[in-house]
């Protein structure tokens, strides 16, 4: 049985207080951009539903990757209650015992080989320790690619190929190429030039660049290369990781072994943010040797560590690889037939595998125009920060098929209003 949503708490005041707050504290971009909204305010959410504070709820078929599970799952939130209950922050002096099992549960299900976890806080933190490992080992030359997106701290910025999100910021890590995504003679060259001291990072379905699915045999390739040149090989598995593309990791489909495998988004289980760095033995070993080499405080907590745990036992328990998988399939199909009317006038390309879609316009407006309708309709989506023509969607494997009538629907809804307005 569902529960109803509480009550408003006198802390959350009314959504015109909220707007001023951000205006005030948290920058007035982010609060225009929730005005243009609607200006509604998030209070509750629980399965594939958010409740804001007017009474209405809305189908999140976007959050950006992380509720593969949906809205605080009943296991993990109770994992975290326990552990919230017991012992939420560890001293980092003595062994704790939850990150220990939370590491062995994750490395269980990682290709074979990957092994050893450090556990951070985001994705863009897992980013920055992949680098740094492929520095210990003198791999100092970053190849990555283009409208790849790795995350916006300074390092992670580098591999990010967009000049929007880095012209602000540089000089930004030195000895850095980008290369096609998918093209795997342009990786060759720019290799060749690096011999023995390149760090290649890439993503098995960019996400942020618009959903670009690369050609078949693409990865395998690619990790031969890597071998072949002696370069480090990071794949990032952030977005596309942990059952988002129907299977539990995007390097699956080809059998590839990174050096090192980076985990965010649905490690949460959509609870407590955390995310992790996973590497083989060999790569892992200067931080194996010195621990001290690279630490953050909250990173490996007891109450994140519990989420994560309880989110990779939660996906076996409830089979949510072949769930997403099959309702991928399903949502796919019914996409494109609600982009048959509109292809080439107003669609450009529908693409996706599993539960990451993505929906390329004609025109970067139309993306815009698409979401409002969308969100008129009680449903939200993603933009694509790294393609500004491609509506990205990232739903929760535990949508049922009402939620995927309601979806579909509404998309027919909002491009047949988008497509009279846009003429």
């Amino acid at each position: 049985m569902t529960a109803a949503p509480p009550a408003r708490h006198p802390a959350v005041g009314s959504p015109g207080d909220t707007a001023e707050l951000y205006r005030r504290h948290l920058g007035s971009g982010r609060a225009v951009m929730g005005t243009v909204l609607g200006g509604m305010v998030e209070t509750y959410s629980e399965g594939a539903w958010v409740h804001t504070d007017d009474g209405r709820r809305y189908l999140d078929f976007g959050g950006y990757g992380v509720f593969i599970l949906g809205h605080r799952h009943p296991a993990v939130v109770e994992a975290v209650h326990r552990q919230l209950d017991a012992h939420p922050l560890a001293t980092r002096v003595f062994l704790e015992p939850v990150a220990a099992r939370a590491a062995a549960a994750l490395a269980s299900r990682t290709p074979a080989g990957l092994d050893h976890v450090h556990f951070v806080n985001s994705g863009a933190e897992a980013t920055e320790a992949g680098l740094k490992l492929a520095r210990a080992h003198r791999r100092n030359a970053l190849v990555t690619t283009v409208s790849g997106y790795h995350g916006k701290t300074l390092g992670a910025l580098s591999a990010t190929a967009n000049t929007t999100y880095q012209a602000p910021f540089e000089p930004l890590l030195p000895d850095t190429a980008q290369v096609a995504y998918g093209d795997l003679a342009e990786l060759e060259a720019a290799l060749a030039e690096r011999r023995d001291r390149a760090c290649v990072i890439l993503e098995p379905v960019q996400g942020e660049g618009g959903v670009r699915v690369p050609p078949p045999g693409y990865l395998a390739e690619a990790a031969r290369l890597c071998r072949a040149h002696g370069a480090f090989l990071i794949v990032d598995e952030v977005q596309t990781g942990l059952g988002r593309l129907g299977t539990w990791w995007g390097v699956d489909a080809e059998g590839v072994v990174p050096d090192v495998l980076l985990v965010g988004k649905g490690l949460s289980g959509g609870v407590v943010p955390v995310a992790a760095m996973v590497a083989t033995k060999d790569a892992y070993r200067p931080f194996s040797r010195d621990p001290y080499l690279h630490t953050s405080t909250f990173g490996a907590s007891p109450i994140a560590c519990a989420a994560a745990l309880a989110a990779v036992e939660t996906m076996d328990r409830e089979d949510i690889v072949g769930r997403a998988a099959s309702l991928g399939r399903r949502l796919l199909a019914g996409v494109l037939e609600a982009c048959v009317p509109y292809r080439d006038r107003l669609v450009r390309e529908v693409r996706g595998r599993g539960l990451l879609i993505g929906i390329e316009f004609t025109e970067a407006q139309a993306v815009g125009e698409t979401l409002l309708e969308l969100v008129a309709r009680g449903v939200l989506v993603n933009h694509s920060l790294n393609s500004t023509r491609v509506l990205r969607l990232t739903p929760p494997a535990i949508a049922g098929p009402d939620e995927s009538g309601l979806f579909l629907t509404a998309l027919a809804e909002a491009l047949r209003a988008v497509r009279a307005r846009l003429g």
